[in-house]
C-alpha cells in the first residue's frame, strides 16, 4: 500500500520512463521477497520431517535437480537461463537444496579405462553370520578397501554385493584372494566379470 501511494504522488513530478523502471525494480523486489519466503518455508520442512522426496519440491526445484544431475559444472547463470530463473533466486534454491542434504555434492565423472581400470566385477557375498555386529564390521572393512566402489547389503541368499574395479585380471586375483575373502566374517565369495557396459546413468529419474 505503501509502495502504491508513492507511486501514485510521483506519478505526476517523474517522466514515465522512471516510473516504469522504478516499477519494474519494485516487482522484481516483491518476487525476491517471495521466493525468500518460499524457500524458508521449504526449509523450515525440511527439519520438521528430516526427509525429502519429489512432493515437497516444485517443478522448478525438479528442473534444477536434472540440470545439475546432467552437468554439474553448469554455472549459476546458465542454470538459470535454463529453468527460466534470474541468478540470484537460482543460486538460493540450489543453496536451499545443498543445505536440506538434496544435493550430496559434485564429482567428476572419471573414465575408469583411461585411467588403467580396465576391469569391473561384481562380487555377491555370504557371510557366516547375519548379526549386526557382523554385518558393520563387513562393512567398515569395505570402506577402507579403495577397489570397493560400491557396497549394498541385499535381502536373500546374498547378503552383499559389491562393485569393484581393477587394472587387469592378476591385480583383481591379487585383491580377491589377500583382501576381500579373509574380510571379517565372509563364508564364501562369488563373482562375475562384465563384459561391456550398455547403460550408466547417476541419481535418479527426475522427469
Amino acid at each position: 500500500m505503501f509502495v502504491y501511494s508513492l507511486l501514485n504522488c510521483a506519478n505526476d513530478a517523474l517522466p514515465s520512463g522512471t516510473i516504469a523502471a522504478i516499477n519494474n525494480k519494485i516487482i522484481a523486489f516483491c518476487h525476491g521477497i517471495g521466493e525468500c519466503c518460499r524457500l524458508a518455508a521449504f526449509s523450515v520442512s525440511l527439519a520438521q520431517h528430516g526427509v525429502v522426496g519429489l512432493s515437497n519440491l516444485d517443478s522448478i526445484d525438479r528442473r534444477l535437480l536434472a540440470e545439475l544431475q546432467d552437468e554439474g559444472r553448469v554455472t549459476n547463470v546458465e542454470l538459470a537461463q535454463r529453468v527460466g530463473l534470474t541468478a540470484p533466486p537460482c543460486l538460493r534454491r540450489v543453496r536451499a537444496l545443498e543445505e536440506s542434504g538434496v544435493i550430496r555434492g559434485y564429482h567428476a565423472d572419471l573414465d575408469a579405462s583411461k585411467l588403467g581400470f580396465s576391469i569391473t566385477v561384481f562380487a555377491m557375498v555370504s557371510l557366516k553370520s547375519q548379526a549386526e555386529d557382523s554385518l558393520r564390521q563387513f562393512e567398515d572393512a569395505m570402506k577402507n578397501l579403495p577397489e570397493v566402489r560400491e557396497c549394498h547389503m541385499l535381502n536373500g541368499e546374498i547378503d552383499f554385493i559389491l562393485k569393484i574395479v581393477s587394472k587387469d585380471l592378476q591385480s583383481f586375483q591379487e585383491f580377491l584372494t589377500s583382501k576381500l575373502t579373509p574380510a571379517p566374517n565372509v563364508a564364501s565369495v562369488k563373482t562375475s566379470l562384465t563384459i561391456r557396459t550398455a547403460k550408466q546413468m547417476p541419481g535418479v529419474p527426475l522427469e
